[in-house]
């Protein structure tokens, strides 16, 4: 029997190759002659840098980059393929985690730190880099990450723009011929599911701006200031990215990465997907077990477990998948038609979510093991 044990990590618990460990050490316990496969999953979010590492055995850097604010921390970024791919999530930088109610200002925040990373793995000899871009604090259109890129954002004096996404109304001339000429050779790929504009009432300020911070007034600047940098870019790049799906997110960093940088947008577990390998894994498989910490019917929307069902299932139509979640919430049955086989929780008893996230280890074990014991051949 072969198995696959491909789970994305469980928040605040367990990374996805832990999660992978305690399914295969549970299942071991009832099926210790199977063949195992451990291929820690991501959807491009939060672990993706320690999903793909721990997949391809690559490596973890760190850097000194600036937080949304201007402060300085360190931040990590990934390598695997031999240095030939450098992934980033955003939020190491540029993350939601920096800013409280008392500090959140997208009038300021910045993608500076986003840039610094980007830098740093071009820097390394990375010829590809992907970059995860959720969970960000900064609502600048991704013009914080072309400075730090060496982009030139100028205003009518000639001086440079002020960091965030307020002073992009008094944009007046993009200049990248300062540009690290190292990007020319790069290709980005973006991970991200968001396929909202930059501007409008489905955009970046309007959508995600009040989580961060913006009150209704601010939503109207900074939608006013997107969409003057967006008259910039397409005056002086070329490009008419306002309306472009995806252009807005992490707060317009996709219209950033899309303007400044050769880049492409993919649904983020499609590329963890491609670069684990986890399809040529599913090959001649009879189970798949996936989890995360939480499923209900917003998993079919690129989450990771749906990302495995459906990748697996191309390439071996019979194999069962299995889920395993810390909580299963509404409308899980309109995960079965379309890939997932089963939907197991984790959690036992009725208990508390501190206790529960301490006893993700244990209670993975015991449930699969069980699961193990109905699959014995």
């Amino acid at each position: 029997m072969k198995i696959v044990l491909a789970p994305d990590s469980f928040k605040n618990s367990l990374t996805a190759k832990q999660v992978a460990q305690s399914m295969e050490a549970g299942l071991k316990q009832v099926l210790p002659d199977a063949e195992y496969r451990q291929v820690p999953m991501a959807d491009g979010g939060e672990g993706t840098v320690q999903s793909l590492v721990d997949a391809k055995n690559g490596q973890i850097l760190t850097e000194g980059v600036l937080d949304p604010l201007g402060n300085k921390v360190d931040a990590h970024f990934g390598l695997i393929d031999e240095g030939k791919v450098a992934v980033i999530e955003m939020a190491e930088a540029s993350g939601i985690q920096y800013i409280n109610q008392q500090t959140q200002n997208p009038y300021i925040t910045t993608t500076y730190g986003t840039g610094q990373l980007i830098k740093a793995a071009i820097k390394t000899g990375a010829k590809t880099v992907i970059i995860g871009i959720g969970g960000s604090a900064t609502n600048d259109g991704g013009a914080g990450m072309a400075q730090a890129l060496g982009a030139k954002l100028l205003n009518k004096n000639g001086e440079a723009v002020q960091f965030g996404g307020a002073d992009l109304i008094n944009l007046a001339k993009i200049d990248v011929s300062s540009m690290m000429p190292e990007l020319k050779n790069v290709k980005v790929i973006i991970a991200s599911d968001v396929t909202n504009p930059l501007t409008g009432p489905n955009g970046a300020s309007h959508v995600f701006g009040p989580q961060k911070g913006a009150t209704p007034e601010m939503v109207e600047v900074l939608d006013q200031a997107l969409s003057h940098y967006a008259d910039i870019i397409k005056q002086d790049l070329h490009l008419d990215l306002e309306q472009k799906a995806g252009a807005g997110a992490a707060g317009g960093l996709g219209t950033g990465l899309l303007a400044f940088t050769n880049s492409e947008m993919q649904p983020g577990v499609k590329i963890v997907v491609e670069y684990t390998g986890l399809k040529k894994q599913a090959e001649g498989a009879d189970y798949v077990f996936t989890g995360e910490g939480q499923i209900d019917f917003q998993t079919k929307y690129g989450k990771t477990p749906m990302g495995v069902a459906q990748a697996v299932k191309e390439v071996n139509p019979d194999v069962k998948v299995i889920a395993i979640a810390g909580s299963v919430g509404e409308r899980t049955e309109e995960l079965y038609p379309i890939g997932i086989d089963a939907i197991f929780s984790c959690v036992p008893v009725v208990e508390d979510l501190e206790t529960a996230i301490k006893d993700t280890d244990p209670n993975i074990q015991k449930v699969i093991k069980n699961i193990g014991r109905l699959i014995m051949k």
